[in-house]
């Protein structure tokens, strides 16, 4: 994860410290939200997602490490907890409860810029996305995408070599919607409405051989505005 593409949110009661705190993170590159308690803090979580959360312990109604402890219960967005109390009991209450880190205060902002990207560094690069399956399912049809082959059940559906190529195109890019004009440029012919209305015709033709309803596609779908889209199960 790049440290500067990291989005914070700091959790705070008091307004200074919030605040001196939010404008020190966006001068070294973080993107940062601020909450003033804990319920606020839940709000925002509710409807964005961050790569790190920085917590006051010590806040009226639910204190930082209850919701760090409830917070664990559904995501593992890493926490370092603030707060003035530095005995031993207390920061392995907090790291129990699930924090990363703990960081008493007064402390410096360098030391915790420093902490924040250790932690960053510490979590795993997002997985990246499973590659292409090699075949789809498209109900009781499936497609082979290496082969480029059409089956239904153990017999091959025959496909034109048009239809053929459209469908190594959308396999390329399934749940997508696909411009007919796309189309026709990658199907290597000229542009103009003549060709897109005749990839309009063989988009009916292949419907044919995937469809149950080739009136009601299921799988080859129409998006309006957008072109079309190959919507495998």
């Amino acid at each position: 994860m790049s440290d500067i593409d990291a989005h914070l949110l700091i959790v705070d009661d008091d307004e200074r410290i919030r605040s001196l705190l939010q404008k020190f993170l966006i001068r070294n590159g973080f993107l940062v939200s601020a909450a003033r308690d804990a319920a606020h803090a839940r709000r925002l979580l509710s409807g964005l997602d961050f790569d790190m959360i920085v917590m006051d312990v010590m806040m009226p109604g639910e204190d930082g490490v209850s919701l760090t402890r409830d917070l664990r219960q559904t995501m593992s967005t890493p926490i370092l907890l603030l707060t003035a109390k530095g005995e031993t009991t207390d920061r392995i209450a907090g790291l129990e409860a699930g924090a990363d880190d703990y960081l008493s205060k007064p402390f410096e902002p360098k030391e915790l810029l420093l902490r924040i990207n250790a932690i960053l560094r510490r979590m795993p690069e997002p997985e990246a996305k499973d590659a292409a399956p090699k075949v789809l399912s498209l109900g009781p049809i499936r497609y082979d995408i290496d082969r480029g082959e059409l089956w239904r059940g153990d017999e091959i559906v025959r496909l034109t070599a048009t239809e053929s190529q459209l469908m190594k195109i959308f396999s390329a890019l399934p749940g997508e919607a696909i411009s007919r004009a796309k189309l026709v440029e990658d199907l290597g012919r000229d542009r103009g409405q003549a060709q897109e209305r005749a990839v309009d015709v063989q988009i009916t033709r292949l419907r044919r051989k995937l469809e149950s309803d080739p009136k009601q596609p299921r799988y080859l779908q129409t998006v309006r505005g957008a072109g079309y889209m190959l919507a495998p199960d």
